[in-house]
């Protein structure tokens, strides 16, 4: 546990300079982290590899394990342990030791020595599979060979000349039979059809899932922004005038606050005694970012509306809306590529520097405001 937060940290304080052209690089215990908007991985002797960007690209092997994250996701080199990718479009060309789990609009994978999970529109599957392979997809261009069990679900399969599947496969269809399996890929005896509803991994890409995910994600954070207008309207008004009025200030509040939280979780991780307590703290952590996002969704719903001519909100109905207006907007900006999230971020920090303010300014701000 001690090990993965000090991990998670030093991924998440490479984060912001994923928007700056000039790439980062952080070398820890022989672990790699490579953030910026084109990073490119070509060291000899990395064990673990973690890199963000918009475009990330690794040209040399590893000894442990990959966790890449992208708009274009290029892994060139072997990995010795295993593989953990998501982004528009995902490449792993080396050999994969361990399992791999990937998701993505384009995937292509070359061998992997363990399980396979991969979700994709388009999915390429090629070179030996280990283990089991649990596979969604659109289309999928199927010429892997996989020593165990095989859960499909896919509109259309292409079976390449080399395919095979040495234990089960489990297909998951809408009409049962539609999927066609040729007996050279595996016997008939060893194929099961079941209905699409029974699939329980990861789901092929479905506009109408996506839409209806991200619709109820902004109702979700509209009504939670009323609930709070309504039972607190002079603290979140007051909260809200901070954002608007000192963002940046606010911003910086609120990095230094959840990185106390986080900064907290790992020290207590180290005393081992406290190590009780760490799992407490990250609890606190996603709390804290969700609220924040709340606060922050709320305010900048005001802030638009106010630059559209609207006075400030006075009733739940007003307060309502501009929520409303907060969180879709905020929602569409989050789904532009690789700066959607940095937007994410920047409100979730602003709102819990905007709670962190609410909660202490008698003792620490006094002077301040």
């Amino acid at each position: 546990m001690a090990r993965f937060l000090i991990i998670l940290i030093a991924f998440l304080s490479a984060m912001p300079v994923c928007a700056q052209d000039e790439p980062r690089a952080f070398i820890f215990g022989g672990d790699a982290f490579l953030a910026g908007r084109s990073v490119t991985h070509d060291a000899a002797g990395s064990d673990d590899l973690f890199m963000a960007g918009e475009r990330v690209v690794g040209k040399t092997a590893i000894t442990g394990s990959a966790h890449l994250a992208g708009r274009e996701v290029t892994m060139d080199g072997g990995i010795g342990g295993d593989a953990y990718a998501a982004g528009e479009e995902i490449a792993l060309r080396g050999d994969v030791v361990g399992d791999a789990t990937l998701a993505g609009r384009s995937v292509s994978v070359a061998g992997v020595g363990g399980d396979l999970r991969v979700a994709g529109s388009e999915l390429r599957l090629g070179g030996a599979i280990g283990g089991t392979a649990m596979i969604a997809g659109e289309v999928i261009a199927f010429d892997a060979v996989v020593s165990g069990d095989v859960s499909l679900a896919a509109k259309r399969v292409a079976w390449g000349e080399t395919a095979s599947i040495g234990g089960r496969l489990i297909v998951f269809e809408e009409e049962p039979g539609e999927t066609d399996v040729p007996e050279r890929v595996v016997p008939a005896g060893r194929v099961e059809r079941r209905e699409i509803e029974d699939w329980d991994g990861p789901k092929p890409p479905s506009w109408g899932r996506v839409i209806v995910k991200f619709l109820m994600g902004v109702f979700v954070v509209t009504a939670l922004s009323a609930l709070v207008a309504a039972l607190v309207p002079e603290r979140l008004a007051e909260m809200r005038r901070q954002v608007l009025a000192r963002p940046f200030h606010t911003l910086w509040i609120g990095f230094m606050a959840q990185s106390a939280i986080i900064g907290a979780g790992v020290l207590f991780a180290l005393t081992i005694i406290g190590l009780l307590l760490t799992p407490a703290l990250v609890v606190l952590a996603i709390a804290a970012g969700f609220a924040g996002y709340v606060v922050a969704a709320y305010a900048f719903g005001v802030g638009l509306l106010l630059a559209f001519g609207r006075p400030d909100p006075d009733s739940i109905a007003e307060r309502a809306l501009a929520a409303g207006v907060g969180a879709l907007t905020a929602g569409l900006i989050g789904l532009i590529p690789f700066l959607g999230w940095l937007f994410v971020l920047v409100l979730v920090l602003s709102g819990i520097g905007a709670i962190t303010v609410r909660t202490i300014r008698p003792v620490f701000f006094a002077d301040t405001y």
